[in-house]
């Protein structure tokens, strides 16, 4: 079945999106994460919260009927993507799409981060557009792109083997960590 043929509200349905900049809204954690959608119990935001790494900072503010300020104030960015991570987890889409989830991130909650994306990867089509190489290093399929035009394409050992562009740009991001110790 091609794309034109489904109904938008099936499509839409179907596709979960984690981007940069998460949009939250006034209202508890578990609004924020269900959505209002019909059939996400509160049993299924708790798992998602389980999953999604944020059950310790849930329980630090009170838990999930704590009210969150206009778009999350109360909140890091890190703890916004991985609310934003919850949602996808709660909602369980078959095709899921992250643009630049870790990209306003510390390297610390990145690796949160990292671990919830493996629990939504899990099953699932994935879509993800990011310059962070850990990230994708565990991608199926990597498209590096250059000045809008597909570069190089294939796994990360591929990739590596052919010492092009994506190769080059690991060793500069290997070269900048070491340089930051």
């Amino acid at each position: 079945m091609a794309v034109e043929d489904w109904q938008l509200q099936a499509l839409r349905r179907s596709i979960g999106v984690v981007q940069q900049d998460v949009m939250l809204f006034s209202g508890t954690l578990a609004d924020n994460i269900s959505l209002g959608r019909p059939g996400i119990t509160r049993e299924t935001v708790e798992r998602a919260v389980a999953d999604a790494q944020l059950s310790a900072k849930v329980a630090q503010l009170g838990g999930l009927d704590t009210l969150l300020s206009e778009n999350g104030g109360n909140l890091s960015a890190g703890e916004r993507q991985l609310l934003s991570i919850a949602r996808i987890l709660a909602a369980n889409p078959p095709i899921v799409i992250l643009d630049e989830a870790t990209a306003s991130i510390d390297t610390e909650t990145e690796q949160a981060v990292q671990r919830a994306l493996e629990r939504v990867f899990e099953g699932r089509t994935a879509l993800v557009v990011a310059h962070r190489l850990s990230t994708i290093r565990k991608a199926d399929r990597i498209v590096v792109m250059q000045r809008g035009q597909i570069a190089e394409s294939g796994t990360h050992e591929e990739l590596l083997r052919q010492a092009g562009l994506y190769a080059r740009l690991v060793e500069s991001a290997q070269e900048s960590q070491r340089l930051l110790g």
